[in-house]
């Protein structure tokens, strides 16, 4: 499952640097994550680092992209060219 930013960002910016995989840019109004971008971190820390730095805690796993660990880690080998 991917992450994804609510309404509720206040763009601090402090959530983009932090991804290791990109999956994190500045949309029209918020912050957005790129689902086919986002690990949850796996692969690389053991939690979401977006997530650990957000001081208003809008960064929910997104309902709508459901994936299991092992997906997640398979997606994270893909990206790093690890497959």
């Amino acid at each position: 499952m991917s992450l994804l930013i609510t309404d509720e960002c206040i763009n601090c910016d402090v959530c983009e640097p932090e991804c290791p995989n990109s999956a994190i840019s500045q949309g029209d109004e918020i912050y957005e994550i790129d689902p086919n971008l986002c690990t949850e971190c796996v692969g690389h820390y053991d939690t979401p680092q977006c997530v650990e730095v957000c001081p208003v805690d809008c960064i929910p796993k997104d309902d709508d992209n459901v994936e299991t660990k092992e997906q997640l880690l398979e997606k994270y080998k893909k990206l790093t060219a690890q497959a």
